[in-house]
C-alpha cells in the first residue's frame, strides 16, 4: 500500500480561497492524481493556522493574517463531499497546549498531524518579517527545534509527526550547527520513544532548497530503534504534487528496513505493507 496524508487542496498564496479549494472538483483532481499513482489512502490535512478557531490557541501576526475560513466548513466538506480521509496539520504551540487539545478534540479526525514552524515567534521555513534564520544562532536553533519535537511527541495529541527536520528545509542558505547532527536528533528521542507517533517519511524536502528527504536517514534510525511506525506523504499543494517523487521514497525505506507503513481511520492506526 501507499499512502498520501499529508495534502492541501489550497495551495498557500492568500488569493488561492477556501471556495476555490473546497470543491468536489478541485478533491476530484487529487483522487484522480492518486488512483493514477498507486496511492491507496488518501487523505487531506489543511493548515490549522488557516482556520478562524486557530485563533482561540494562538494570537501570533502571521495566524491572525491568515485565519479566515471555518473549520466547521471544512470537515463538513471533506465527509460529505469527498472520498479523503479527514486530517488536520496542526502547529505545536507550547504553553497552548491545553488549547489546541480542546480544538482537536472538537472534530472527528482520522488522524491529526503535528508540525513545528515556528520558535516562539519566529518562523523555521519562512523568509520575511520573523525569520528566525536572519539573527538565530545554528546550535542554539537545531536545539530548541528537536527539544520541541520531543515535547510535540509527548503531547499525545498528534497521529503523526510531520517533515521532522523541518529545520533543514534551507539547505547550504541557512546556517548549519559544526557538531554531529545527531546530538541534535538524540534531544527528541526520548518524548518520540515515550510516545505512539508516527514519523512522516516526506518527499516535499526534495522540493526545498535542501533537496532532500525529511526525515534524514540517522534520524529515521533512532526512530525505528524506538520502535515508532512510519507514515508516508508528500506535502502536496497541488494534485501535481501528490505522491512526489515516492520511487525515491521507496528506495530510501527499503535501505532503512521499512516494510511497513501507517494507515489511518478515526484515530485508530493500522500498520500495511508497504509498496
Amino acid at each position: 500500500m501507499l499512502t498520501d496524508y499529508h495534502v492541501h487542496l489550497r495551495k498557500d498564496e492568500r488569493e488561492n480561497t477556501a471556495e476555490e479549494a473546497f470543491t468536489a472538483a478541485n478533491a476530484e483532481r487529487y483522487v484522480e492524481a492518486a488512483a493514477e499513482r498507486g496511492v491507496e489512502a488518501l487523505g487531506v490535512s489543511e493548515h490549522i493556522y488557516r482556520f478562524e478557531q486557530a485563533l482561540d490557541v494562538w494570537q501570533h501576526p502571521f495566524w491572525r493574517s491568515e485565519a479566515h475560513d471555518d473549520l466547521d466548513f471544512y470537515c463538513e466538506f471533506v465527509r460529505s463531499e469527498t472520498s479523503l480521509a479527514l486530517g488536520i496539520e496542526a502547529d505545536f504551540v507550547p504553553g497552548a497546549e491545553d488549547k489546541m487539545a480542546n480544538l482537536l478534540a472538537s472534530y472527528d479526525w482520522d488522524y491529526v498531524i503535528g508540525s513545528i514552524h515556528f520558535l516562539r515567534d519566529a518562523a523555521i521555513d519562512m523568509r520575511g518579517d520573523w525569520d528566525i534564520w536572519r539573527s538565530g544562532d545554528p546550535d542554539k536553533v537545531w536545539r530548541r527545534y528537536f527539544e520541541m519535537l520531543g515535547e510535540a511527541a509527548r503531547s499525545g495529541m498528534f497521529d503523526i509527526l510531520a517533515h521532522p527536520d523541518l529545520v533543514k528545509v534551507w539547505g547550504s542558505s541557512a546556517p548549519v550547527p559544526d557538531r554531529d547532527l545527531r546530538f541534535y536528533y538524540e534531544l527528541a528521542m526520548d518524548g518520540i520513544a515515550e510516545s505512539d507517533v508516527a514519523i512522516e517519511v516526506s518527499t516535499a524536502g526534495l522540493r526545498k532548497p535542501v533537496g532532500e528527504i525529511y526525515p534524514a536517514p540517522a534520524f529515521l534510525e533512532m526512530c525505528l530503534e524506538t520502535g515508532r511506525p512510519v507514515a508516508l506523504s508528500s506535502d502536496a499543494h497541488t494534485s501535481d504534487d501528490l505522491a512526489y517523487r515516492y520511487e525515491d521514497a521507496l528506495e530510501y525505506l527499503g535501505q532503512l528496513g521499512v516494510g511497513e507503513i501507517a494507515v489511518f481511520e478515526r484515530r485508530q492506526r493500522r500498520l500495511e505493507p508497504l509498496g
